[in-house]
């Protein structure tokens, strides 16, 4: 393949991510929560590290969030009752993600995945209330299906969020 084909195939594929993403925070914004999880593989991970350990390991470390496949579904049923007396009614979000990367020298990523980075903004308004959480995004994309909606399928999504602490709320009820 040639230099130029090369370039071309990944400016292809990170257009592609990019719509992805676009399309996964627009689906956040908009509540369509189990539309959302959908975009998730059954051996997903989602992972938040506590703020003052950013590059904490889950494996080793605790996070503010560690969900797998059952515990992510838990969260939407959650979120999508009254029981969520925090998003009960719901807030609304506006989502950016902005320098969208596919970092190629990613460590942990399997074959036939894809390493994406990107950084994301989200505000969050309720009850006269406004909170802003900025960070980065990490994910591992695996492609979907021929007859899925999607292109790709999210098998791992890590926020580090760039604030030191949850303050003033000292809460993250929404889903990044």
């Amino acid at each position: 393949m040639s230099v130029a084909a090369a370039a071309s195939e990944t400016l292809l594929t990170r257009l592609a991510v990019e719509d992805f993403l676009y399309a996964e925070a627009a689906l956040l914004d908009a509540w369509r929560l189990d539309d959302w999880l959908a975009l998730f593989t059954e051996d997903c991970r989602y992972f938040i590290p506590a703020t003052d350990l950013p590059d904490g390991d889950p494996r080793a470390t605790l996070g503010l969030i560690d969900d797998d496949r059952a515990r992510l579904q838990g969260r939407v049923d959650r979120l999508n009752s009254a029981k969520a007396y925090r998003e009960f009614p719901w807030s609304r979000t506006t989502r950016l993600i902005t320098n969208v990367r596919l970092p190629a020298d990613a460590p942990d990523t399997a074959p036939g995945e894809l390493a994406v980075a990107a950084n994301c903004a989200a505000w969050r308004y309720r009850k006269g209330d406004e909170q802003t959480l900025v960070g980065a995004l990490e994910y591992r994309l695996a492609p979907a299906a021929d007859d899925a909606p999607a292109a790709f399928r999210i098998r791992s999504k890590r926020v580090v969020l760039t604030a030191e602490a949850l303050r003033p709320h000292g809460t993250l009820s929404i889903i990044l």
